[in-house]
């Protein structure tokens, strides 16, 4: 099976392409602009150096957030027109999710997490059984203060951190979760596209129509409508 993994969910635009489970190719590029308008010409440009035709792919998988909106919202939107105009399924993966895999062979919780600004964050709490990704907290906007009050209940073992933004949060957390939390070095905290490909293994597809990007808040023009309709 000729598969396609496409992420934008935040500032890193990746792609991959694997056929019968072997990856062919990945891009990867860590910009914070331009995600728009350098998504498709790097999917073409990956396929043709792959030497795959568009009408052989036969499964897309996308993150689908949480993350940036505009990211969020363009991975989704690409994935989705692709594989209507193909005919072919589209597997939504957890953006957060997807970065755990990044700590597949870790014994212990795995804790992902993307900035989302005054001092709250896009996080779960995850753990690997038999290979297998688990869920222990589903995944939540929250303040850390919040977080890690919900993480003193999860004391019996360490805690690997992974995340694009750890440089934001590294001392508070080091403070917060003390010996127990394990940082590994920067490039441990990029989302790889062929993770999501690795969890589409366990996930199942969503007919194409129904995929819609997981924001996990509401964005700040849907605030502003709340707001107003409460005045």
């Amino acid at each position: 099976m000729t598969t396609l993994a496409i992420d934008t969910s935040n500032e890193l635009l990746a792609i991959a392409l694997t056929k019968d489970g072997v990856l062919v190719g990945e891009t990867m590029t860590n910009m914070k602009f331009g995600q728009t308008a350098r998504l498709m010409p790097a999917i073409v440009s990956l396929m043709e150096q792959a030497e795959v035709a568009v009408e052989s792919l036969e499964k897309i998988v996308v993150a689908q957030g949480p993350g940036s909106y505009t990211g969020v919202r363009v991975g989704v939107t690409t994935a989705k027109t692709m594989a209507w105009g193909l005919d072919i399924p589209l597997y939504p993966i957890s953006s957060l999710a997807a970065l755990a895999y990044n700590a597949s062979f870790f014994d212990g919780y795995v804790m992902p997490f993307f900035n989302a600004r005054r001092n709250a964050v896009f996080t779960a709490l995850y753990r690997f059984e038999a290979g297998q990704l688990k869920e222990v907290i589903e995944e939540q906007y929250v303040p850390l203060v919040d977080w890690f009050e919900k993480l003193a209940e999860f004391a019996d073992e360490r805690i690997v951190c992974l995340s694009p933004h750890i440089d934001v949060y590294d001392e508070v957390i080091r403070e917060n979760l003390g010996e127990r939390v394990l940082i590994p070095d920067s490039y441990a905290h990029l989302l790889r596209p062929v993770h999501l490909i690795e969890a589409s293994v366990h996930s199942e597809a969503v007919a194409t129509h129904d995929v819609k990007p997981n924001y996990l808040r509401v964005t700040e023009a849907e605030a502003k409508l709340l707001k107003g309709n409460k005045k």
